[in-house]
């Protein structure tokens, strides 16, 4: 196997699996950091080694044995580094790992990955903080990618996960799922972190590929689980509604060219039916629980709107749309008020869904927020003014870092080249 064929699959098992490394690693050695470390090595070594022997059976296995075993060979090493191993002997470290690596297997690994997940969302830290954290550490997210679900810079995100991680380290954040009394302490970050990586394969941030399938499936994966940890929880069972309804449209949302493919123009017939039908029982579920309505409960309400739809006249906008204002007095962020001015725009026309977004763009909150841009630019168009729609367009596509849309949003500056010249 060539150097750089070996650099690719190193590469693509890295984005599959390097918060699972990460997880089993932290739990077997008990420090984050070091835990890291042996992760990195791990990599290093597979990098070098697969060349020769070819890439194992078990990737993740084998980066876990090899991350543990370099790590074994710091401590001993560094004699300081042994008190990193919370007070257990480096030969009880090491039969812990033998026994998880020979009972390797996905369930372990997820079961480590949910731990971790729980860990960073400890209520030591701040609400972004863990979140951030964990979509980053855990999850195998890019800073770029967790910055971009917070709507900050790069620079701003990469200083938050720095005083996170020597947050755990100083607060001695112990690695452990929490007895359920505690669970519901710590939920809301956690399904918040889920749904950021749900986000993150529905929608990626960069690259060629418009969809990660492999993303879509761990979240739902995930959300399975704390179903299992917190049954009727009208929160879990509306991510879990909305994950599975989302990811029931995604082979009707590309192209076989990987375009986008909108929602007016998809075809409802790709939709994977089974999803959808668990996703529609899991919304009334949801909904019927008594208390407060979850956020993700009104969420996937909305994503049932649409694929009860059968064509997309059906849609039942006004519904929609008023399911959007309660889903703002819940949670109200800038992307639910671009997804309000969206929604009023079939119902109360372009003109009025204009100001909305004017009015969210002037707070200079989501300035750089490609979709916003977008958005601009087709109510601008709808109402016959090209040259300004064109112009939208343009800043759109200077924010856009994902090919498809880009192309999709060069395909729409192009088309408004003869209006806009009078052609």
């Amino acid at each position: 196997m060539t150097a750089r064929l070996v650099g690719q699959v190193v590469e693509e098992v890295f984005r599959r699996e390097a918060g699972r490394v990460l997880a089993t690693l932290i739990r077997l050695l008990g420090d984050f950091d070091l835990a890291e470390e042996a992760r990195q090595d791990a990599f290093t070594a597979a990098v070098e080694q697969w060349a020769a022997a070819g890439v194992p059976a078990n990737p993740c296995a084998w980066l876990i044995k090899t991350g543990h075993n370099k790590a074994v060979d710091r401590i001993r090493r560094d004699a300081v580094f042994r008190t990193k191993v919370q007070g257990r002997e480096i030969a009880s470290a090491e039969a812990d790992a033998v026994a998880v690596l020979e009972d390797a297997d996905d369930t372990t690994f997820g079961d480590d990955r949910l731990r971790l997940i729980f860990t960073c969302c400890h209520p030591a830290l701040g609400a972004e903080a863990h979140v951030a954290l964990t979509l980053r550490e855990v999850c195998g997210l890019t800073t770029q990618a967790v910055a971009r679900a917070f709507l900050v810079s790069e620079e701003t995100m990469a200083q938050r996960l720095v005083r996170a991680k020597k947050k755990i380290r100083d607060a001695g954040i112990p690695y452990e799922t929490p007895e359920p009394p505690l669970l519901n302490q710590r939920i809301h970050g956690v399904l918040a972190v889920v749904y950021g990586v749900f986000t993150e394969g529905y929608a990626v941030t960069a690259g060629t590929r418009l969809v990660d399938a492999e993303l879509c499936g761990e979240a739902i994966r995930l959300g399975r689980l704390l179903d299992e940890l917190l049954p009727i929880n009208p929160a879990v069972l509306g991510l879990l509604a909305l994950m599975l309804l989302h990811d029931a449209r995604r082979p009707a949302r590309v192209s076989q060219d990987g375009d986008v493919i909108l929602l007016e123009d998809q075809d409802r017939t790709l939709c994977n039916q089974a999803k959808i039908a668990e996703g529609l029982a899991l919304v009334d579920r949801a909904l019927s629980v008594a208390g407060q309505v979850s956020p993700y409960a009104v969420q996937a309400a909305i994503a049932a709107l649409h694929v009860r739809a059968r064509k997309k006249e059906d849609t039942d906008w006004p519904q929609i749309v008023g399911l959007y204002e309660v889903l703002l007095r819940l949670q109200p962020s800038p992307v639910i008020e671009l997804n309000h001015a969206v929604a009023v725009s079939m119902v109360d026309g372009a003109a009025r869904a204009l100001d909305l977004v004017d009015s969210l763009a002037a707070r200079g909150q989501v300035s750089e927020y490609h979709l916003l841009h977008a958005a601009r630019g087709r109510f601008l168009q709808q109402l016959g003014r090209p040259i300004e729609a064109r112009e939208a367009y343009r800043s759109a596509l200077g924010f856009a870092t994902l090919e498809p849309e880009r192309r999709l949003l060069r395909w729409r500056i192009a088309s408004l080249e003869g209006l806009t010249t009078g052609v």
